[in-house]
């Protein structure tokens, strides 16, 4: 099994200014990884919330929420309306909500596989990476 860095290793023959370095990632940083996975669950928080107002705001710019209503109050007699559910502060506030449980969960998931990471390293010896300086 011939990996990336062997090869960058074996690939030329002739004298290149270029310097190869094979290294091998042995330990990921705890706190590191917790902050890494913050900040890219803090990113995805705010795609998430952006996206749920732009999507609503298409939907009921287009009417379409108009319409799927007048579906449920035409099968409901009128019991049941999709606007009683539907309206823009309580579509924001789910949002939110989700956007916050997905900052948890990321942020932890990162932690876990930072760890879970670091067991493996003692079965498996850790990560091959070859660098090259052009």
């Amino acid at each position: 099994m011939s990996t990336v860095a062997d090869k960058l290793a074996k690939k030329s023959t002739s004298k290149t200014s270029a310097k190869q370095v094979r290294l091998r990632l042995v330990y990921v940083d705890f706190w590191s990884a917790v902050k890494l996975s913050f900040l890219a669950a803090v990113a995805l928080a705010i795609v998430t919330v952006v996206a749920t107002f732009l999507v609503f705001m298409v939907l009921s710019t287009t009417g379409l929420i108009d319409r799927v209503d007048e579906l449920f109050v035409a099968f409901s007699n009128g019991d049941f309306s999709i606007k009683q559910f539907l309206d823009l502060p309580q579509v924001m506030a789910f949002a939110a909500v989700v956007a916050i449980l997905n900052l948890i969960v990321i942020t932890v998931l990162g932690a876990v596989v930072a760890g879970i990471y670091n067991v493996m390293v003692k079965v498996t010896g850790g990560l091959l990476v070859g660098f090259t300086s052009n």
